[in-house]
């Protein structure tokens, strides 16, 4: 059991690529919201229902999310990490009203600004948007961009159950493909109309809730025509890819057979195979997924280049987990890219030493 340090003492820096923080404002809003009943998202409370209580795990939770300062980075140098993408936290606003999504979002992307800019050798931030309003998320993306030196775009899946496919979401998918810059498909609580079965056995959150919600959401966007209109769109997905890496073949297979057959409208013949744009359009991180058998199978089948380490703090911070993706059987230029390079190229960091 090797030490874990950061400097890049193994040929490699570690860029953690799904790192959450949160508001103090959202974590009161979240609490108002339980408190009033007026939470009409059965995700939500079940999720938010358990992390705003009194249990250990949840209140260490809400303090490791609102610390962007010597607590979080005491976190990575005791887990030998040397840069964190962070991102607003699941839900993030998207459960809210569109003029309080709207603000907090505004106010959580300019709290990240500040601590990147206190730690530049540390974190990257994220933009996070209310896609609510889909033309002032486009508006807030190039702010993040352009004035805020973020890397990218996180929207944590559905938006009061709407799905990015849907065309009012067009503005948000064409300001991230007209400014480069990619956008994280995280994962939230399954919708209303898909949450029920998973509820009632206790599987709607990260056991297996979560990658049933957001691999289907990107299994959306891509059978619905999404990276045909937007061929240059980069999306991140976490948790190995939700899954969807695992399906390719069958995915391929009943995919062309829906279209020949014209069983479903919304099913219409695309420009690639399913497969081909998973291939050219999505990266993959190991968020919450430090299994190497796994690992080793989406790195084969999607490529050395489309694989990135990702911890998933605080939900999951275990330092055995880092020390297990560092022995993956990889060569050491693969190595490289899986834990530091892909993320520089991703998120258009600047290269490291």
């Amino acid at each position: 059991m090797h030490d874990l340090t950061t400097g890049g003492d193994r040929g490699y820096l570690r860029i953690a690529t799904e790192e959450a923080f949160a508001t103090p404002e959202l974590l009161a809003t979240y609490r108002r919201l339980l408190d009033s009943g007026d939470a009409d998202d059965p995700g939500f409370t079940s999720l938010w229902g358990f992390y705003a209580g009194d249990s250990p795990r949840a209140r260490l939770l809400r303090e490791r999310l609102v610390d962007l300062g010597e607590r979080r980075l005491a976190d990575m140098d005791a887990t030998g990490i040397d840069h964190a993408i962070l991102s607003l936290t699941s839900p993030g606003v998207q459960i809210l009203d569109t003029a309080r999504a709207t603000a907090l979002a505004t106010h959580a992307n300019d709290v990240l600004a500040e601590a990147c800019r206190r730690h530049p050798d540390r974190y990257t931030g994220l933009t996070a948007i209310a896609p609510q309003d889909p033309e002032n998320a486009a508006a807030e993306i190039t702010r993040g961009h352009r004035d805020l030196g973020f890397r990218g775009v996180i929207v944590n899946s559905h938006t009061h159950g709407a799905y990015l496919d849907d065309r009012r979401f067009e503005p948000i998918l064409a300001a991230a493909e007209d400014l480069d810059t990619p956008l994280y498909l995280h994962p939230n609580t399954p919708s209303k109309g898909l949450i029920g079965p998973l509820l009632e056995a206790g599987l709607d959150g990260a056991i297996y809730g979560f990658a049933v919600e957001t691999g289907m959401h990107l299994l959306r966007l891509i059978t619905s025509g999404v990276f045909d209109r937007h061929p240059r769109l980069r999306v991140v997905v976490g948790h190995l890819g939700e899954a969807i890496p695992f399906w390719l073949p069958r995915i391929d297979f009943m995919h062309a057979a829906s279209v020949k057959a014209g069983r479903y409208a919304a099913m219409k013949p695309l420009q690639l195979k399913p497969s081909e744009y998973l291939r050219r359009n999505v990266w993959v991180t190991t968020s919450g997924m430090a299994w190497q058998p796994a690992i080793r199978f989406v790195h084969e089948v999607l490529g050395a280049d489309r694989v990135m380490y990702a911890m998933d703090y605080p939900y999951q911070c275990v330092a055995d987990e880092v020390r297990h993706q560092d022995e993956l059987p990889f060569s050491s230029g693969d190595l490289r890219a899986f834990f530091q390079t892909n993320a520089e190229q991703v998120f258009a960091l600047k290269p490291s030493a």
